[in-house]
């Protein structure tokens, strides 16, 4: 009797997961919400002052659906859950379609989050000891790019023609013998106990209260760089009037002064 309980409550749980994940599609009728797929923050934060202070001003539902990582949001687009998500830079979706064999369409960059080189052991990149261990994300396109910020910070050079996914490989000189440890970006902040060195995306720092602006020993610049977080969509949703009005929204003057007063250089907003 117990065994029969046990397997009915276990189907129980398991229809109530696939209903809360949701398998249908999501509408492309021009009235219906747009659902859009972020990370909390600083995505899920925009979209939500978006939602509530301008979508209805020009006629546009909002339906934010949250993922704490970078694999979901592309994945419920791809199926076709959501019409749009805002969490990525073209590098990251490049090497998104590289895998899954699905193209995307980046329809416009809205904010840069800087990423830094964080540490918990050293005060400056020029007390790095010899045989430090820096921990990196996992992912190809955000590797390439912690590899590029340790290059333009002098702590190694990158061989001529390296591209942004780039890896260990590509690395020419590594002077201070450094040594690598890809995490899934989410873990980086919890890393800074146990490494020298951790080379954090912007939307983590920011959620484990770092400040790349005052607390990384090094940060991105804006200028020229191609890391912007954008909206992207279905090549076929790319010219849909709500993913059009929601870019206008983003890029508009009352998202540059939320951005700067909540963030304060931390987040900066894309050209």
């Amino acid at each position: 009797m117990l065994r029969k309980l046990s397997i009915a409550l276990a189907s129980v749980s398991l229809l109530a997961g696939l209903t809360a994940c949701g398998s249908s599609e999501a509408s492309n009728d021009a009235d219906a919400p747009l659902k859009v797929a972020v990370n909390p923050v600083p995505h899920g934060d925009i979209l939500k002052y978006v939602k509530d202070n301008l979508a209805s001003k020009v006629g546009l539902k909002l339906d934010i659906v949250t993922f704490d990582d970078y694999q979901q949001p592309n994945t419920v687009l791809k199926e076709k859950q959501v019409t749009a998500n805002y969490f990525q830079h073209v590098p990251f979706m490049q090497e998104f379609e590289k895998k899954s064999g699905t193209k995307l369409a980046f329809v416009a960059p809205v904010h840069l989050e800087p990423l830094g080189v964080y540490s918990k052991k050293v005060k400056s990149l020029q007390a790095v000891p010899q045989g430090a261990t820096v921990a990196v994300p996992n992912d190809p396109a955000n590797e390439g790019r912690s590899l590029k910020l340790l290059a333009d910070n002098g702590l190694l050079t990158l061989k001529p023609g390296a591209s942004t996914s780039a890896t260990e490989k590509d690395i020419a000189s590594n002077p201070k013998g450094l040594k690598f440890k890809p995490l899934k970006a989410a873990q980086l902040p919890r890393s800074l106990d146990d490494v020298e060195l951790s080379v954090i995306n912007g939307n983590y720092a920011l959620e484990a209260n770092l400040a790349p602006n005052k607390d990384a020993l090094a940060a991105e610049k804006a200028e020229g760089n191609p890391y912007a977080n954008g909206v992207v969509t279905l090549p076929e949703n790319k010219d849909d009037p709500r993913v059009k009005k929601l870019v206008d929204l983003l890029r508009g003057p009352e998202v540059k002064k939320f951005v700067q007063d909540k963030y304060k250089g931390s987040v900066l907003i894309a050209s």
